[in-house]
């Protein structure tokens, strides 16, 4: 078993406090949509409504705090929106802006590893910027010291806008070694779920702009990697449990639309 009795328990109570804070909170927008409603009726409209607010938030509400409770146990330390750092050297910009360049243009590949050896060189030289930088969404430091940055993506993100995703990885990175020069550190894009099951996630739109190997993670790579072999499948065991026991308050939340 990947996960602990009390990260189960952890997530479980992750689970069932959000729900429940949104159902006390949510109201529905007053819209008027008389064909859908009377096609229908008022709560399933009520919960297509829900859902769709629930999957706006569901990155910072349920997935940050569910990460940061399985690798708490794991690694040296988790935590959810961090700040990469406050500087970057003018140098480090430079280099940053070449390799956005040759890559926008299909000039050259990603391969993060070079791209990070490139950064570290000059991670101090030159004038040293202030930035304010996209934040971290989790952020989990082995035990030998390696930082990992994850920025959490919906499950299929606009194909146009892994350009910035891409230049915010290399800017956390910079940002990192320009206060610490010599640390080891790794910034990805994580994806909770693959929403092309039982197909492969379709990584082809990513393709010239993001190292796939190192700087992606996919459903079970991501959760696995954060608590070991096994994690994923367990969420979806305690998603399923959770919603069980929560059925009856779920019910009656949506049950008042249909009044």
């Amino acid at each position: 078993m990947a996960l602990i009795q009390t990260q189960i328990l952890q997530v479980e109570n992750v689970l069932k406090d959000s729900l429940r804070h949104k159902f006390q909170s949510y109201n529905p927008e007053p819209a008027s949509m008389p064909f859908h409603t009377r096609l229908l009726g008022k709560d399933r409209m009520a919960l297509f409504s829900f859902i769709h607010s629930l999957n706006t938030n569901f990155g910072t509400s349920i997935f940050e705090p569910v990460a940061k409770a399985i690798a708490a146990v794991n690694f040296q330390s988790a935590l959810s929106q961090q700040v990469a750092g406050t500087q970057i050297s003018s140098e480090a910009h430079n280099i940053i802006q070449n390799i956005m360049d040759g890559l926008t243009t299909a000039n050259t590949s990603p391969n993060k590893p070079d791209e990070i050896r490139a950064i570290r060189r000059v991670c101090q030289n030159g004038e040293m910027r202030t930035v304010k930088l996209t934040k971290v969404d989790v952020k989990v430091v082995g035990h030998d010291g390696e930082i990992f940055l994850f920025d959490i993506k919906t499950a299929k993100p606009n194909a146009g806008g892994f350009k910035e995703f891409k230049r915010t990885l290399l800017e956390w990175v910079a940002a990192t070694l320009a206060s610490n020069p010599i640390v080891n550190v790794q910034s990805l894009i994580a994806i909770p779920y693959n929403p092309y099951e039982p197909q492969p996630y379709n990584r082809w739109t990513m393709r010239g702009m993001l190292d796939l190997q190192n700087e992606l993670k996919v459903a079970s790579e991501f959760w696995d990697f954060l608590g070991g072999e096994g994690t994923y499948q367990q969420l979806l065991d305690i998603f399923e449990r959770v919603g069980i026991e929560l059925r009856t308050e779920i019910d009656a939340y949506f049950s008042r639309y249909n009044q």
